[in-house]
């Protein structure tokens, strides 16, 4: 089941961007867009969710699960095999043998996690990235302006001549590098697949 945005057209709307009538699915489009954008720099669903995570297991008892706070965990395998003995404790997963043997162990874990309430930086940058395309939108009359914009960085009038900038960035909807490291510092951790439902 697809996660709900992080942020919401009344969003929007408090921050002073005004939806249109017939803009509706575009902006459901783009507020989806920017909330897939920032949860992959984040590396996590970031609100509340239901996810499968495969992690590797360590020789240790403890198994620390992505997209804290983890409220409950429904199942846990270890090499496909439905794993007994663990336990739930301070956000983290304790199995008294240890998570592998002797080899590394791929330990996979259905669980509900994340925060009830998405922290208001996060619904804001998502709106901002929206209204950024919004933006865009409206001033295209056939999609030219949907392409993140180019700086003008030198003019010369005699045989004239333009040089542009760019910061790399594809469109609106991809993060600022300040923005990914951020999002995954605060967020991230390191996952083999992770899958929402």
């Amino acid at each position: 089941m697809p996660l709900d945005p992080l942020a919401s057209v009344a969003d929007l709307t408090v921050r002073g961007m005004s939806v249109e009538a017939g803009e509706e699915a575009m902006v459901a489009v783009y507020l989806d867009v920017a909330s897939t954008a920032v949860r992959d720099a984040a590396g996590t669903p970031i609100s509340r969710a239901t996810s499968t995570v495969v992690v590797e297991g360590g020789a240790g008892q403890w198994l620390t699960l992505p997209g804290a706070p983890i409220h409950e965990v429904a199942a846990v395998s270890i090499d496909g095999r439905t794993a007994t003995g663990w336990r739930l404790s301070a956000g983290r997963l304790w199995l008294a043998r240890g998570w592998r043997a002797c080899e590394p162990a791929e330990v996979e874990v259905t669980y509900t996690h994340g925060l009830t309430v998405v922290p208001a930086d996060i619904v804001d940058l998502v709106c901002r990235m929206t209204a950024d395309a919004m933006v865009a939108y409206r001033a295209s009359v056939n999609g030219e302006n949907l392409a993140a914009g180019r700086e003008v960085t030198a003019e010369r009038l005699g045989d004239w001549s333009v040089s542009y900038a760019s910061d790399g960035r594809v469109s609106t909807m991809e993060l600022t590098q300040h923005w990914r490291d951020r999002l995954a510092a605060r967020f991230g951790a390191s996952v083999t697949v992770l899958r929402s439902r």
